[in-house]
């Protein structure tokens, strides 16, 4: 018996060493994938432009170089680095039918698509205390939000994602995994991995929902208290004229909050009490969660924020 038990142990480990997970395009539109993949391509060149438009402007305009357009440059970037981290696998899937993906490449997509999200979660909290500072401490914006404390605001984000995610994904190595391992997505997602393991899960999971607690547990809150803080003190104000122009300055950001977390959390619902819904169902929610933040940002401030849609326009008519 110990023997077998032996045996069966070394080939799980192979198993995990040599392991190929298969991705999911669109469930049961697998003939029309390459008709699929136009809108797809539409939307990420739209998150790309917009995003590194939004990323050049800011660099390159003197005038722009203010504490809320530091967070705003951070939220583009981190919506690059969502829009890169998937790309590939989500078109060479519509693309090519390159379902393949290894153990080791997917912790790799892992690291950059929940780390990001974490320090895009870090920096809607960062914006929000920027607008907070702003209508509520006005004359004291410049001395809180120094470039000095924005760096330590940026490294601090960085540390907590890097310390958050290597034990989630290392954990993920030591799992055997057995039968055909078929994720519900385009793209490896942590929840979808753990769930095609044949060995205990608790410490994953464990690992998992603590991560979930430190940074949408913790940045959530800090959102909601910031805004509570903010419209106490709009209305404070007595001329309709002024709240109104306050209040117009926190649009983009609540616009920015609501199209990041309200897709996460469907799809966290979805994975959670969803297994009946169908497989498509599963697979849309997935790629919303990433593609609309990307996407809708730029346009957002763009169209909100006159200095950002002034000096795109300058930008572009100069060239």
């Amino acid at each position: 018996m110990v023997q077998i038990w032996n045996n069966k142990e070394i080939l799980g480990n192979l198993t995990s060493k040599f392991l190929t997970f298969l991705l999911t395009g669109i469930p049961g539109l697998e003939f029309v994938h390459a008709w699929i993949s136009i809108p797809f391509c539409c939307l990420y060149a739209t998150a790309l432009s917009g995003n590194s438009m939004i990323l050049l402007v800011i660099i390159t305009q003197q005038n722009l170089h203010e504490p809320m357009y530091y967070f705003l440059s951070m939220l583009s970037a981190a919506d690059l680095g969502l829009t890169l981290s998937t790309m590939s696998t989500t078109l060479g899937i519509l693309w090519f039918d390159a379902c393949e993906i290894s153990l080791d490449t997917c912790i790799i997509q892992m690291f950059f698509l929940h780390g990001l999200t974490f320090i895009e979660s870090g920096v809607l909290v960062a914006m929000a205390f920027d607008r907070y500072v702003a209508i509520c401490d006005p004359l004291r914006y410049a001395t809180k939000l120094t470039n000095y404390r924005i760096i330590q605001m940026g490294l601090l984000m960085i540390m907590r994602t890097v310390t958050l995610i290597l034990p989630l994904l290392l954990l993920l190595k030591p799992l055997n995994f057995c039968g055909v391992n078929v994720l519900s997505h385009s793209y490896c997602y942590h929840p979808d991995v753990i769930k095609l393991a044949c060995s205990d899960t608790r410490a994953n999971s464990m690992c998992g929902l603590i991560d979930l607690i430190l940074t949408t547990g913790v940045d959530i809150p800090c959102i909601v208290l910031s805004y509570i803080l903010i419209i106490r003190s709009v209305l404070s104000i007595a001329a309709p004229e002024e709240r109104h122009k306050a209040f117009s300055t926190c649009v983009s950001h609540v616009g920015a909050v609501a199209i990041f977390y309200i897709p996460m959390m469907s799809l966290s619902l979805v994975h959670r009490y969803g297994q009946s819904a169908p497989k498509a169902v599963h697979s849309m929610m997935a790629n919303v969660y990433l593609l609309l933040p990307p996407v809708l940002n730029p346009i957002i401030y763009s169209v909100k924020t006159k200095q950002i849609c002034k000096a795109i326009l300058r930008f572009l008519l100069k060239k």
